[in-house]
């Protein structure tokens, strides 16, 4: 099998164009063309749909595209072997975070990656909202929960705490909850849903944090808009401690019912599809992330535990 072919309909699925995709690679769109309906001969299916407006994935596009990287990725892996191919990781990198987290962790570390891997182009899509890793043709992503679709691998970065917080004028006017059932009274703001959390205390007490059931909740569907509001005075919110932390030291926030933790143990995970060969270019900037996140002074270790 054409192993050019193979790069050129990766590149065609991620870009959705053809003739952009063999540019990338050196070729006329005439060549690439060819090259791409040569392939579908081979493989007696067509994966692209092309029309005079758009290019699409088909059915069978999408169900081989994963396959089509694992070559590539096993190519790559035995020429390195073999001290053959390029010396540094190389190929557009489609990447997927939360966008609270990506602004405060990841964003700042982009252009020291770029200085390292000059080959590495990146595609970030950042969302508090999570995309489909094999429909929309990502690379790599990174998930507040484990992997549990069997078509997926990943890599665990670090616990996820979550816990309650207030700003000081909130709580001035409305008072500090002294037990769960306070809750109830006070204006509750919820992360994209009204669905209750529940709330552990180290002694094993159990409550809930329950929007819905509040007064006049706040539901948001962006975790930096969330943090925000929060610290303007809006209400009683259930945050990330890596997203808080420093409000908390500098006193814009404060936490409320402290004994109090989310007890669903959210966790971090890069998560990248299923393949024998993790490619060069997914390897490096999820090794370059993993060890300049625990390097960075404003990652709390003693709340959120590396394993």
């Amino acid at each position: 099998m054409d192993t050019q072919a193979l790069r050129l309909f990766v590149l065609a699925a991620s870009k959705l164009n053809i003739s952009a995709a063999g540019r990338e690679l050196g070729l006329v769109p005439a060549v690439s063309s060819a090259r791409l309906a040569k392939l579908e001969r081979e493989l007696g299916t067509e994966l692209l749909h092309r029309s005079t407006r758009k290019v699409s994935l088909s059915v069978e596009g999408a169900e081989f595209l994963p396959y089509a990287r694992e070559i590539l990725a096993q190519e790559s892996a035995a020429l390195a072997a073999l001290g053959q191919g390029a010396a540094q990781a190389s190929g557009t990198l489609r990447f997927t975070a939360p966008s609270t987290f990506a602004q405060l962790y990841i964003v700042p570390l982009l252009a020291k990656f770029q200085q390292q891997q000059p080959g590495v182009a990146l595609d970030l899509r950042l969302s508090d909202i999570p995309f489909d890793l094999i429909e929309g043709s990502y690379d790599l992503a990174l998930r507040d929960a484990p992997v549990a679709d069997s078509s997926l691998k990943g890599r665990k970065l670090a616990d996820d705490k979550r816990i309650l917080c207030a700003a000081p004028a909130y709580l001035e006017v409305h008072g500090t909850p002294e037990t769960p059932a306070d809750l109830a009274r006070h204006t509750l703001i919820g992360f994209r849903h009204r669905r209750a959390r529940p709330l552990r205390t180290a002694q094993g007490d159990v409550a809930s944090f329950d929007p819905g059931a509040a007064r006049s909740p706040l539901i948001m569907d962006d975790g930096m808009s969330m943090k925000l509001a929060t610290v303007a005075g809006a209400g009683i919110a259930m945050n990330a401690s890596w997203s808080v932390q420093n409000d908390l030291v500098e006193g814009r926030l404060v936490r409320v019912l402290p004994e109090y933790e989310d007890a669903e143990g959210n966790e971090l995970w890069f998560i990248y599809p299923k393949s024998n060969v993790l490619s060069p270019k997914v390897r490096v900037f999820m090794d370059f992330l993993i060890a300049e996140i625990w390097q960075s002074p404003s990652w709390d270790s003693a709340i959120v535990n590396r394993i």
